[in-house]
């Protein structure tokens, strides 16, 4: 009982930690004091903490068997994980203004929308990828739960957040979006080299740390 008190307990921080810094009171007062690359680098650097004590946590819940462990599901997050960082470095650098934005500092062109033409939402489409290929490799149910959550909850962002920048925008928003995607697996080649390398390099840097960090290894041999 006492690994699911803290699975539970450790979910409900992560969902407020992404609750309440976005929030229109709080999110200007803190970009105020700790400027746009402060707030950006805390807030990121705050949710990967609480992100990985969420998952040691949810590997510590009692093991109910909701998926079977075949083998050849654990091969699925070492083949599509570097896809995920990628989106995670292109989503990062990018100066977005239709979703969660990143550090860009280029003025967003229509034309040439860059990740954008692959998703709008490159970062909740990372959690997406990151959240199934994870369910599908670790099928318990603390597990199914919390990867489960943040699909739908990646999913449902994709279709809210459109559906608000559309309003905001007003006329607008069909020429702004002509180029992009909500999801296109055709846009993807209009992902830049850098966003490529760097997601690369990150994927070498979770295949190194995933073992120290989670404390389980992520090769499936």
């Amino acid at each position: 009982m006492t690994g699911w008190i803290e699975f539970l307990f450790a979910l409900l921080v992560f969902l407020l930690s992404h609750v309440i810094p976005v929030r229109p009171p709080v999110r200007p007062w803190l970009i105020v004091r700790l400027g746009r690359g402060g707030y950006f680098a805390a807030y990121s650097a705050v949710s990967t903490g609480i992100l990985v004590w969420l998952i040691v946590a949810a590997a510590r819940a009692p093991y109910v068997e909701v998926i079977p462990p075949l083998d050849v599901l654990r091969w699925i997050p070492l083949v599509m994980m570097p896809l995920v960082c990628v989106l995670i470095v292109g989503g990062m650098t990018v100066n977005n203004p239709f979703s969660f934005g990143g550090l860009g500092r280029r003025v967003y062109d229509s034309d040439r929308p860059g990740i954008l033409a692959l998703s709008r939402h490159p970062l909740l489409l990372a959690l997406m990828g990151w959240s199934v290929v994870h369910m599908l490799a670790n099928g318990d149910l603390a597990h199914v739960i919390l990867f489960g959550l943040f699909a739908l909850f990646a999913g449902l962002g994709m279709v809210m957040i459109d559906r608000r920048k559309a309003r905001d925008m007003g006329p607008g928003w069909s020429e702004m979006i002509r180029n992009t995607a909500r999801i296109s697996v055709v846009g993807a080649g209009q992902v830049p080299w850098q966003a490529w390398v760097g997601g690369f390099g990150l994927y070498a840097l979770f295949l190194w740390g995933h073992a120290w960090v989670i404390g389980v290894s992520p090769l499936p041999f």
